[in-house]
């Protein structure tokens, strides 16, 4: 008999359906941390069955969004840590409803690879469920697809869908907003998901730096500074009074410039401050490094600000005072177009 069996066909192809059932037998035991009595059912099935408790609800409303890390991802790989872009995946998408009022129910992950690596998968395990046990909100399921010839080398994607639930009274749409109200922000931790094309291409290629440089101004290394891990906001916003919040941006995809209008009447600008707060430091090396316009860097980078939250002037103090540390007053809404005005 031969020392070791010979490898099946769809291996030599590239995909190991054996190695992935093995990772996967596992998975119950990481989910189980996440669950609820409302999570029926096993880990592996075609579907995660949630009974929901809407009890408390006048007339619940299911929230559902989709996201992915982007290109942050080349970093984890260059430095071989995977279990932070987990957790930023489920808090990105537990942010996104949460502007809307929403608190989150169950997730569900996507990862897509050329080969499939166990380290990488286990840590992208543990910080999916780091964090979505840390939100409340249960792991359900998701998808390990082994696509050689589609992803290269030790690239890899990840994509995850939250799905959750506000009372439709309680929605948050921006409809409330005034001109006079307040707009304040909380703290970026980092880039969050968003800008790596552009600061890896100005780090990396431009400045010729690598993950391990330590620049002026940063107290972790580059590499460090770029994985920090995108916050959850969702139990902060969701402690403030009912009805405190007239409008709520995540500031994402597009910077102040572009995610706070989504959110205005088109009767109302958002006017920013932007001497109210000051500038991460990984944001000024990127200005002067590529030698990006300001309005640019509003557009592409948070800037420091990673939720924008509008309440109405009288409600801005008790609302600053329980959102604590990390929480500054960033603007005002006055009369314009539906759109945001740097000052």
């Amino acid at each position: 008999m031969p020392a070791s069996a010979p490898s099946k066909a769809y291996a030599r192809a590239g995909v190991d359906i054996d190695l992935g059932n093995r990772l996967k037998g596992g998975l119950h035991r990481h989910l189980a941390a996440t669950h609820g009595p409302e999570v029926l059912g096993k880990a592996g099935g075609f579907g995660g069955l949630f009974r929901a408790d809407f009890k408390g609800l006048r007339e619940p409303v299911l929230v559902g969004s989709i996201d992915g890390v982007g290109t942050k991802l080349k970093l984890a790989v260059a430095l071989g840590k995977h279990d932070t872009v987990g957790q930023d995946l489920v808090n990105h998408c537990v942010n996104d409803i949460a502007v809307l009022g929403a608190r989150p129910l169950f997730f569900l992950d996507y990862i897509g690879t050329g080969k499939l690596e166990p380290g990488v998968f286990r840590q992208l395990l543990a910080g999916l469920t780091k964090a979505c046990a840390a939100a409340g909100c249960a792991l359900i399921g998701g998808e390990t697809a082994q696509l050689p010839g589609i992803y290269q080398g030790s690239d890899y994607d990840l994509a995850g869908t939250v799905v959750g639930v506000v009372d439709r009274r309680k929605i948050i749409d921006g409809r409330r907003v005034r001109p006079g109200d307040a707009v304040l922000g909380l703290a970026a931790d980092g880039l969050h998901t968003n800008g790596y094309s552009l600061a890896r291409d100005i780090l990396f290629r431009q400045m010729g730096l690598d993950p391990a440089a330590r620049l002026p101004g940063l107290r972790r290394t580059l590499g460090e500074e770029l994985l920090r891990v995108h916050p959850n906001y969702q139990p902060r916003m969701a402690a403030l009074p009912g009805g405190t919040l007239r409008g709520a941006a995540h500031i994402t995809g597009g910077g102040l410039i572009d995610n706070l209008p989504r959110v205005l009447p088109d009767t109302c600008d958002a006017v920013i401050d932007t001497a109210a707060w000051k500038t991460p430091r990984l944001c000024q090396i990127l200005q002067e490094g590529g030698r990006v316009p300001r309005e640019e860097m509003f557009q592409v980078f948070n800037m420091g600000v990673g939720m924008a939250l509008i309440v109405a002037e009288k409600d801005a103090p008790a609302a600053l005072a329980s959102l604590g540390k990390g929480t500054f007053r960033i603007g005002r809404i006055e009369r314009g177009g539906g759109k945001v005005r740097l000052v």
